[in-house]
């Protein structure tokens, strides 16, 4: 162990490990400004700027500088067909002759895409919707519906078109919509042979009729055993549809749900 202590303290093992730290130190530098040689750093040629350029005078720009180049496109409707809008590295970069610069380009026909069901929708969440597909709302029409501002029909020049169609992205649509009043009148129902409960259900779904008067010929202990035998007003062929909040008048009397008395 004191032999090894002694080694340690000798000039020779002093001037051993200084050589060895000057080696790595050595290596270490060469290494580094052998790459910075190789890849000539801090050297380059600047980008020129395209954005903006027709892809014509864009690609020619940079045939002329020694650039390659590669070609993608997307559709703007606010841009013209056929400029740079985006180029990558960016304009004033240094980089090596030859690097490939990618161009995006507006392309001169828009995209197909499909119309959105939007049918049956508030129009706020249909113009949001028709916007994310990258539709526009020309004008809006109104028609007598119940519904107010719901979407009842979609229209492209003029014709209805349905969900699924393909149109042009950047198309203008008309969307035609409930005025929120409804139809003024509807038509009659047709209530004689049904029971009560029959014809409550079918007034249900009429929009604004309700049951009147009801008068029956003779006393009905069991109105479920009962059938309209008459009713006012009754659809003829003259009268078909009654103002919305019409009461309809009934007469029952004893009888089958088939409507036989």
């Amino acid at each position: 162990m004191s032999k090894l202590v002694a080694y340690l303290k000798t000039k020779s093992f002093r001037n051993t490990i200084l050589l060895a730290v000057g080696s790595v130190i050595a290596v270490v530098l060469i290494a580094f400004f052998s790459l910075s040689f190789y890849t000539n750093h801090g050297s380059g040629v600047p980008v020129p700027k395209l954005t903006g350029l027709s892809v014509d005078n864009a690609t020619r720009l940079l045939t002329d500088q020694g650039f390659g180049y590669q070609i993608d496109s997307v559709y703007r409707a606010d841009a013209t067909p056929g400029t740079i809008v985006e180029q990558d590295p960016d304009a004033g970069t240094n980089v090596k002759e030859n690097r490939v610069i990618y161009l995006t380009m507006v392309t001169r026909l828009a995209p197909n895409v499909t119309l959105p069901n939007v049918e049956q929708t508030p129009y706020i969440s249909a113009s949001a919707t028709l916007a994310s597909y990258g539709l526009k709302i020309k004008d809006t029409v109104y028609r007598s519906d119940i519904a107010r501002d719901m979407v009842l029909e979609v229209r492209f020049s003029g014709q209805p078109i349905k969900a699924g169609t393909q149109l042009p992205k950047g198309s203008a649509l008309e969307l035609v919509l409930g005025d929120g009043a409804g139809a003024s009148e509807v038509d009659i129902p047709d209530l004689v042979g049904l029971d009560l409960d029959a014809v409550k259900f079918a007034l249900k779904g009429s929009s604004g009729l309700s049951i009147g008067i009801i008068q029956s010929k003779i006393p009905i202990t069991d109105s479920s055993n009962a059938v309209v035998v008459s009713q006012s007003p009754m659809k003829t062929d003259s009268v078909t549809k009654v103002p919305i909040g019409t009461r309809i008048n009934l007469v029952i009397a004893p009888g089958k749900k088939d409507g036989s008395n």
